[in-house]
């Protein structure tokens, strides 16, 4: 048996019910990384921890990958792939771009995901064929857009601190060839990709729960996510996702290098 939307919307409001009172809050935040900053909440441990847990009741033959808890049976054909708090700095923050990403795969490719955003109430899903939009303006299947050239296009990347040598080289010559660029946004990015209001996102050194809900969202609306090198984004890395071919094919020329 597969999961279907309602067991979905139910691990996003399990979820949301640890996340969304902890938000603009005050909550302590422990950083994970000696030497740099890898920010965690409790409100992250405590999100993932309830999602797994109705997971492991409704199906225990499934395995578990979670950014932070023990991944659990990744030689398993279904693998549910977790992030409690995708955008852990904006929730710090207090700016509601973070989501809630649950993703599912089958035999190692990405079949379904949700990226649930609680605090302005918008639930994105890719049920295995179509991607859809839920919140405060209703319901309604999305699709990517086709802004036809680079040059159209508009790109987003979590922040261009997060290239670096010849990675930074690469992702600003894409910069330099879009006609606008943004900052910021984490996993709403994708969701705004997905839903036809963005053209273009590159990023670099992503784990693959980060990517791991956002591909069937990309995919199943029309659009493109792959690697840097144009393989398949399951396992992260550095990552290029867009709206149409004509479009990904010219930011994967300048990201290989050529």
């Amino acid at each position: 048996m597969l999961p279907d939307r309602a067991f979905f919307d139910t691990l996003a409001d399990a979820a949301k019910a640890e996340t969304l009172p902890r938000f603009r809050t005050g909550v302590s935040v422990v950083n994970k990384l000696a030497g740099g900053f890898d920010p965690v909440t409790e409100g992250d441990r405590a999100a993932e921890t309830a999602i797994r847990a109705l997971i492991e009741e409704r199906f225990p033959e499934h395995g578990i990958l979670g950014e932070e808890h023990a991944n659990v049976g990744l030689d398993r054909e279904h693998v549910w792939v977790i992030d409690p708090i995708d955008g852990t700095r904006a929730f710090i923050s207090g700016l509601p771009v973070w989501g809630t990403l649950i993703g599912f795969q089958s035999d190692g490719r990405a079949r379904m995901g949700m990226m649930d955003q609680p605090f302005i109430g918008e639930r994105y899903f890719a049920d295995g064929e179509r991607s859809w939009y839920a919140g405060p303006d209703g319901t309604r299947q999305i699709r990517v857009r086709d802004c036809g050239d680079l040059a159209d296009a508009i790109l987003f990347t979590t922040s261009p601190h997060i290239f670096e040598g010849e990675a930074a080289l690469r992702y600003r010559a894409v910069e330099q060839r879009v006609r606008l660029f943004r900052y910021g946004c984490d996993c709403y990015a994708y969701a705004l990709l997905a839903s036809g209001h963005v053209d273009v996102i590159v990023e670099n050194n992503l784990k693959p729960y980060d990517v791991g809900a956002l591909i069937p969202l990309i995919e199943q609306a029309g659009g493109l996510i792959t690697t840097w090198d144009g393989g398949r984004p399951e396992g992260g890395g550095n990552i290029v996702a867009a709206g149409s071919p004509a479009v990904h094919a010219q930011a994967l020329a300048l990201l290989a290098g050529a």
